[in-house]
C-alpha cells in the first residue's frame, strides 16, 4: 500500500484542495501518514499569494528535499509540489527545483492518485526533469459529491462555493493563479451543506475568492445578449443561497467570508437580516478608503460608496460585526491618503480588522508602478494603523462586559462567538467543562487583549 504524507500551507481555500486530494487518495486505497519519514510520497500544497507565503512554501519544499537526502529510509520517496506556487510558476519551477519529482496545479487535485501511481513506477536519473502536470487557466470546481476528507474539527467546515476571480485588483495575483470566477450551482452547495449539518457540523464557513459574486457568472452565461442588463430574478445569487441554506433543519451557523464590497446589494443585506442561521458577521476586505488609493488599486469602488454601504449594512442588519482588512504602503500612497484611512478606522470602529503592508508581487500591475513606498514608511504606517485598530477593540471589548453571548466551544476552555471566524479572529475564554463542539450561552465579565473572558 502506498503511504502519502501531505503538508498544507496557505488559506482555507487551499485547505479544501488538500482535503479533496486526501479524499481521492483514500478512495484509491492509499494510506495517509502524518510522519514524512514514513511516506512513499510527500505532497506539499503551496501558497503564493504574497512574498511571505511564497518564502514559506519554498522553505517547505527545500526541507522535504533535504530531509529525503539525509534519511536513508527516504531515498526512494517521491516529492510532489502542488497548489498556488506550482500554478503561478508552472514554467519556472521545474528548472529551479530539479529534485522535485512532479508539479501539479489546481486542475490536478482530483487526479493526484493516478499521478502518484505513475510516479511510483519511475526511477529518475540525475539529469531527468520533474514531471510537470500543471495546465494553464484552471477550470475545476468542487461538487457536493467530490471525495473529501475534512481536516477541520468535526464541528466546523469550510464550503467552497466558487473558484477563481474576475477582479483586476492591481496588487493581486490570484486571478492569474486560479483563473476566472466560476460558481457552483446552488443545488450543489445546498446538498453539501445539508450533508455536513447531518454529520454534526455546527458552523458552515462559505468561502471563495469573492463570495458576493456567487451565481452572477451563471447569469451572464444564460443571457442571449451579454450586454443586456442583469436580472437577478432569473438566477441564483448569494442572497438566494443564504435563504435556501437557512431552511436546512438543525442548530448551526452560516458564516460569510471573503465578500467584495462592489457586489453588495440591498437584497443581500435583507437576506442576512432575515436568515437567523447566518451569523451577524461579514468579512469584507476594503483595502483602503482614499479615492486615490482605491483607484490605483483598481477596487471598483470609491470612498463615498464604501461609507454608504457600511451605513446601509449597519442599518439593515442589527448588531452586525464587520471584519475588514487594509493595505498600507501601496505605491503612491501619500500621507494625506494614509491619514484619511486612519480617520476612517477611528470613525467606523470596525468590530474586527487587520492591516497588511503592501507586498510587491511580480506579474501584478502594482509591481510596475512608480512611487513605491520605502519599507520603513510602510512599517510605520502599519504600526499606526494597528494601534488605531487596537484602540477600537479595547473600547469594544469594554462594552461587551455584562453581555450574554452564544458561543461555539472549540476546545476545552476556548470558544468563539458569532463575531469570531476560525483562526483569524479573537476567542472567548470559557469554563473548561463545556463540551467541545457544542453551543453554549455565556456571560462576559472581562477581557484581555483581543479576547473576551466569560464567567
Amino acid at each position: 500500500m502506498i503511504k502519502v504524507g501531505l503538508v498544507s500551507l496557505g488559506c482555507a481555500k487551499n485547505l479544501i484542495d488538500s482535503e479533496v486530494m486526501i479524499g481521492h487518495l483514500q478512495q484509491a486505497g492509499m494510506e495517509m501518514t502524518p510522519d514524512a519519514s514514513l511516506a512513499d510520497v510527500l505532497i506539499i500544497n503551496t501558497c503564493s499569494f504574497i512574498d511571505m507565503a511564497k518564502k514559506e512554501s519554498i522553505g517547505a519544499v527545500h526541507e522535504a528535499v533535504d530531509g529525503r537526502a539525509e534519511d536513508v529510509q527516504r531515498k526512494k520517496q517521491k516529492i510532489i509540489v502542488a497548489g498556488c506556487m506550482s500554478q503561478r510558476f508552472a514554467t519556472e519551477l521545474p528548472g529551479l527545483m530539479p529534485d522535485v519529482d512532479a508539479f501539479i496545479g489546481l486542475d490536478q487535485v482530483t487526479k493526484v492518485a493516478p499521478i502518484i501511481e505513475g510516479l511510483m513506477g519511475i526511477t529518475r536519473t540525475e539529469n531527468s526533469a520533474p514531471d510537470n502536470h500543471v495546465t494553464t487557466q484552471p477550470k475545476w470546481i468542487p461538487d457536493y459529491d467530490t471525495p473529501r476528507f475534512r481536516l477541520t474539527p468535526k464541528h466546523m467546515a469550510y464550503v467552497k462555493i466558487a473558484e477563481g476571480c474576475n477582479h483586476t485588483c492591481s496588487f493581486c495575483i490570484i486571478p492569474r493563479i486560479r483563473g476566472r470566477h466560476r460558481s457552483r450551482t446552488q443545488e450543489s452547495v445546498v446538498r453539501e451543506v445539508r450533508d455536513l449539518v447531518a454529520s454534526g457540523v455546527k458552523e458552515i464557513n462559505l468561502i471563495s475568492q469573492d463570495t458576493t459574486y456567487f451565481g452572477m457568472d451563471l447569469w451572464t452565461e444564460s443571457r442571449p445578449n451579454p450586454r443586456s442588463p442583469v436580472d437577478s430574478t432569473k438566477g441564483h445569487s448569494l442572497a438566494t443561497l443564504l435563504r435556501e441554506l437557512n431552511t436546512i433543519e438543525g442548530d448551526f451557523w452560516i458564516r460569510l467570508l471573503y465578500t467584495h464590497p462592489a457586489h453588495w446589494s440591498d437584497e443581500l443585506i435583507q437576506a442576512i437580516a432575515e436568515c437567523k442561521k447566518v451569523t451577524r458577521y461579514v468579512d469584507m476586505p476594503l483595502q483602503h478608503i482614499s479615492d486615490n488609493m482605491l483607484g490605483l488599486m483598481k477596487r471598483e469602488t470609491n470612498g463615498a460608496y464604501i461609507r454608504d454601504l457600511i451605513k446601509r449594512m449597519r442599518a439593515g442588519i442589527p448588531d452586525i460585526a464587520i471584519r475588514t482588512t487594509f493595505i498600507v504602503g501601496f505605491p503612491g500612497e501619500t500621507e494625506e491618503d494614509f491619514n484619511e484611512l486612519i480617520r476612517f478606522i477611528e470613525d467606523e470602529k470596525f468590530e474586527r480588522a487587520g492591516v497588511f503592508e503592501y507586498s510587491r508581487e511580480d506579474g501584478t500591475r502594482a509591481a510596475k508602478m512608480e512611487d513605491h513606498i520605502h519599507h520603513m514608511t510602510r512599517k510605520r504606517r502599519w504600526n499606526d494603523a494597528m494601534r488605531a485598530i487596537q484602540r477600537n477593540m479595547e473600547g469594544l471589548n469594554e462594552k461587551m462586559k455584562g453581555r450574554q453571548l452564544k458561543v461555539l466551544v472549540e476546545e476545552p476552555g476556548v470558544a468563539r462567538g458569532e463575531w469570531d471566524a476560525p483562526d483569524i479572529d479573537a476567542t472567548v475564554m470559557v469554563d473548561k467543562s463545556l463540551p467541545v463542539g457544542s453551543f453554549a450561552t455565556v456571560g462576559v465579565n472581562d477581557w484581555r487583549g483581543y479576547d473576551l473572558i466569560a464567567g
